[in-house]
């Protein structure tokens, strides 16, 4: 058996169990987050289960490196550069749902969307996920800093919505080091996100519309 084809099994047994793995590390650390007077062995419990997620994400990036033959090193990162940025920083996790999508449809035999309905599905489900998570991460780092216009987790989820669809009001905004990097993510994401649906969308006025006109009778 190839690698590719090892490869290829094991995407396709790990896939949905992954998945379901990263929606479990996004609740166990939402909980701790948004729960801060839960008693101690709470708080123990659910960065436990954050530690353990973020360990099968690390068994899964090792065993995909071993699987593909492939010597590790910057070619084999930036190669798999969604699948290392979601193995250093779990709450990208999202971003890997294209791949559960790709797992599907391969056991199905074809798509069931379109090209278009898929990016645009993919686009949606990845900014909820992505700007809850990102909700979560900004409102940990400046509830408590001084100076901090997030205070509330309401307050995060509004700068989120301002930042990937890039309206930035600026009536909030991070002030701690660790909110700003991960508002540049945001804004950096955002604006890939909101290009591709908006891209596919108007692809596809244009080609419904073009349809149209064909089927107009001609005078």
């Amino acid at each position: 058996m190839d690698a590719d084809t090892r490869l290829s099994r094991w995407e396709n047994r790990a896939e949905g169990p992954l998945f379901a793995a990263s929606l479990l590390y996004l609740g166990a650390y939402a909980a701790h987050v948004l729960a801060p007077g839960a008693p101690d062995w709470v708080h123990e419990a659910l960065l436990s289960v954050v530690a353990l997620t973020w360990a099968m994400f690390v068994v899964d990036y090792a065993v995909r490196w071993r699987l593909s033959g492939r010597r590790f090193g910057p070619r084999y990162v930036r190669d798999h550069a969604i699948d290392t940025v979601a193995t250093l920083l779990p709450l990208l996790r999202p971003l890997r749902v294209v791949s559960l999508y790709e797992v599907v449809q391969r056991r199905r035999e074809e798509p069931r969307l379109s090209l278009y309905g898929r990016v645009i599905a993919y686009g949606s489900m990845t900014a909820v996920l992505l700007g809850f998570a990102g909700a979560l991460a900004v409102y940990q780092q400046e509830r408590y800093a001084s100076g901090a216009t997030i205070r509330t987790f309401g307050d995060s989820l509004w700068w989120v919505i301002q930042t990937l669809t890039t309206v930035g009001y600026g009536d909030v905004t991070p002030v701690t080091s660790g909110g700003r990097v991960i508002a540049a993510f945001l804004m950096v994401l955002g604006l890939a996100l909101l290009g591709a649906v908006t891209g596919s969308f108007s692809s596809w006025l244009i080609q419904t519309f073009t349809r149209e006109d064909e089927k107009e009778p001609q005078r």
